[in-house]
């Protein structure tokens, strides 16, 4: 063989071939008679590092396009992750070998897998096997390496272009609904769109009207028969997300919003999406994430009032008695409540976020969940799919190994949660006796039972927001009396911080506007509530009222930034006290504090010791103020990241003046529920901190499996060094050492 030649061939018929397919075939077969190996084979890399099997000569031609190997697994993955070539004598003895059933490799001893690399990244391994039990010759291996980093340049720009062409799987990412694997098939949502509603006059305003009044006593029932048919032993947490949609049915401000309506001449299902399109409308424009995802509530019921209207009331179950994933734009609890529990696996919504209630009843249920994938085309009945919930993927027409490979993780991933149930009444206590207390966050009374469920001390930032973003007036105080005193009692005993309210610029109210050029900075949180000092007064005496001789309120104060804010908000609170009391209300003075979100608060917080109760940590506001980014702005958020070195220093000069104040201190905020960085708050000597319920079993789980000194040797590490990325490198690899590498997605 004249290697310059051979080479030079090689390379110039992948180039010139017409389509992905026959490149990747024509490269197996050349080198195949080029060196006289027994198999010659080409893996392309896919998105989330595994690989695809593109071609082969000599492996059963059925695995072509259907194996697919996960990342760093077999061989294959560690050619890819050395980044060097892999000679192997008798590959079924090395400790990184994985046998792969349909490729009919069994006859085949020795391997040589070389990674190519292109614009420093392992774009696919080309692999050459023999019956002989023997390793490739230093000339054969420099023929592979060097030919191996021309084909590179040769291959598409995007690799994944080959797999399109070779296999019908695809591979989608979405954000975790709800932890877990789902296996099953598929079953399409498709509903009704209240929002493709157009207006139209109405014929007999009266008729209407006791229509409307109609359908909402049958869509109550309906919501009841669906709670009932989820069974009789049904969780606090699910019948709550019910307990939800009955609450916005009986809202007076959606049935007279419809009704009025009606009235001016508007048809019924044109006044119905009016009327849910309003305020859906006012949350879909809010910044924070939590009120944002209550729009997916309005529409989902919405729906169901549009569909019950229509006379639809086919469930159109898939047939069969398999195993079923709801796939849809936005999968409704009524579609989740009309699936067999024993079939339904998993939900995929192209819409939607974790804090959607779809995304709360399948934590509840403990059915896997992702949300947000995008719509997904040429989606069936019956289609295979597999949901990844831990790190947000759905793969539809899986292979037969990636099955096998999930059916693994699935049996691994029921175990972790076994293992995290036990623990739901065990204390966050680290291996050296320091106890860290886990808190919920939560705005909205269906959100309440799932922390308790979960394990919560407490709830570390209850939002006060949502009777104000729901109501078309400001609510009375006995209606913010009533919803406040079902959240402390259902906390009895425990610790609730209610932020007083939290509107403004950036979360107007529908019959309060607010236009600015810069909301972020403007007329927000506190500096909103003391210039409306009425309003404030209003609920601040609601809270006293609810909490009554109870001594677990909290009142906590969103973005403090001087001194004045917090002495004008003490006297408006004893003028409240002493108005209830002179009004005979049994009331004490709750413990009062502030969050820690904007910059300037951080250098005041010595002279505001002898002022406040209490600190907390508003760590998402904090990092973007800090880092000057919003997350939420794709251009940028890519560089935001909250173990940021700017970040994590400040957080330790909070945690530092909190002890030196004798201050309690708690975090809340996504800080809170990253395993990374709990790492660094644990070792900061934050021991308080307040997240989603659904994430408070892992973190447990974590504090319970380290040691506080330990957190405190990598917090002092981490707080030298210079970027974010090498930051979380060194707190995940000390994860994994532990054993926690599944917190991360690790199986």
């Amino acid at each position: 063989m004249n290697p310059l030649l051979e080479l030079t061939r090689i390379v110039q018929a992948a180039a010139q071939a017409s389509a992905h397919a026959e490149q990747v075939k024509l490269i197996v077969e050349s080198i195949h008679r080029a060196i006289g190996v027994d198999v010659c084979s080409l893996y392309i890399s896919q998105p989330d590092h595994s690989m695809l099997l593109a071609a082969s000569h000599g492996l059963d031609p059925r695995s072509v396009g259907h194996t697919l190997l996960p990342e760093g697994a077999g061989l294959v993955g560690l050619a890819a992750r050395s980044r060097h070539p892999v000679n192997i004598a008798e590959a079924a003895a090395h400790p990184d070998f994985r046998y792969i059933a349909e490729t009919h490799e069994e006859e085949f001893h020795s391997f040589c897998g070389v990674p190519l690399v292109r614009g420093g990244e392992v774009i696919g391994v080309l692999v050459v096997q023999a019956r002989e039990a023997r390793l490739m010759s230093e000339e054969e291996l420099a023929f592979l390496v060097t030919l191996s980093a021309q084909l590179a340049l040769v291959l598409p720009a995007e690799p994944q272009q080959i797999s399109n062409v070779l296999s019908a799987t695809r591979r989608l990412r979405g954000v975790k609904g709800a932890p877990g694997i789902g296996i099953g098939k598929v079953q399409v949502c498709d509903q009704f769109d209240l929002y493709s509603v157009s207006d139209k006059a109405c014929d007999d305003p009266e008729l209407a009207l006791q229509r409307w009044h109609a359908l909402l006593e049958q869509v109550s029932a309906e919501v009841e028969a669906e709670r009932c048919s989820l069974g009789a032993d049904v969780s606090d947490s699910v019948a709550a997300v019910f307990s939800a949609y009955q609450m916005l049915l009986a809202d007076n401000h959606l049935r007279q919003g419809v009704a009025e309506r009606i009235r001016n001449g508007q048809w019924l299902p044109g006044a119905l999406r009016q009327t849910v399109q309003h305020f859906a409308d006012i949350f879909l424009a809010m910044e924070d994430p939590y009120l944002r995802a209550r729009h997916e509530d309005l529409y989902h019921l919405g729906n169901k009032l549009y569909s019950a209207w229509a006379g639809d009331n086919d469930s159109s179950a898939l047939p069969g008695d398999g195993p079923v994933v709801l796939v849809g734009s936005k999968v409704s609890v009524s579609d989740i409540a009309s699936c067999d529990p024993a079939r339904l696996q998993a939900i995929v919504c192209f819409e939607g976020s974790t804090l959607s209630h779809t995304a709360v009843l399948a934590n509840a249920l403990g059915v896997p969940a992702v949300m947000g994938t995008g719509a997904i085309k040429a989606v069936n009945d019956g289609d295979p799919i597999i949901v990844d919930g831990n790190v947000g993927q759905v793969i539809l027409h899986p292979p037969l190994s990636v099955k096998k490979e999930f059916r693994r993780l699935q049996q691994a991933d029921r175990t972790l949660q076994g293992e995290l149930a036990e623990l739901v009444n065990e204390p966050a206590t680290t291996t050296d006796g320091e106890k860290v207390q886990l808190y919920a966050n939560t705005g909205l009374l269906a959100d309440i039972s799932p922390g308790i469920a979960n394990g919560a001390e407490g709830v570390g930032l209850y939002r006060t927001e949502m009777p104000f973003m729901v109501a078309e007036t400001f609510p009375s105080e006995d209606e913010q009396e009533f919803i406040y005193r079902q959240v402390l009692k259902a906390y009895a005993g425990k610790p609730v911080y209610m932020r007083t309210l939290d509107i403004g610029g950036d979360k107007p109210l529908p019959y309060f506007p607010i236009e600015e050029e810069n909301p972020a900075l403007g007329w927000r949180g506190i500096r909103f509530c003391l210039d409306n000092s009425s309003l404030l007064m209003t609920q601040l005496r609601a809270m006293l009222r609810a909490a009554g001789d109870a001594d677990n309120l909290r009142i906590l104060l969103p973005m403090v930034s001087n001194t004045g804010e917090i002495d004008r908000l003490r006297r408006l609170l004893d003028d409240a006290l002493g108005q209830l009391r002179d009004e005979g209300h049994t009331v004490n003075r709750p413990p009062v504090g502030i969050m820690v979100e904007v910059p300037a608060a951080i250098s005041l917080l010595p002279t505001w010791a002898s002022r406040i109760d209490f600190i907390s940590i508003g760590s998402n506001d904090l990092s973007q103020y800090l880092l000057a980014l919003d997350r939420n702005n794709p251009r940028v958020a890519p560089a935001y990241d909250h173990l940021h070195p700017a970040v994590l220093r400040e957080v330790s000069r909070i945690a530092r003046c909190a002890k030196g104040s004798g201050l309690p201190l708690s975090l809340c905020g996504e800080m809170a529920s990253d395993p990374a960085a709990v790492l660094v708050l644990a070792g900061l000597g934050i021991r308080t901190l307040s997240m989603s319920a659904s994430k408070i079993p892992r973190i447990k789980w974590l504090l319970r499996s380290i040691a506080a000194r330990d957190a405190a040797a990598m917090a002092a590490q981490a707080l030298e060094m210079e970027d974010a990325a090498s930051i979380r490198e060194l707190l995940q690899q000390a994860l994994r050492e532990r054993g926690l590498g599944r917190l991360l997605g690790d199986q």
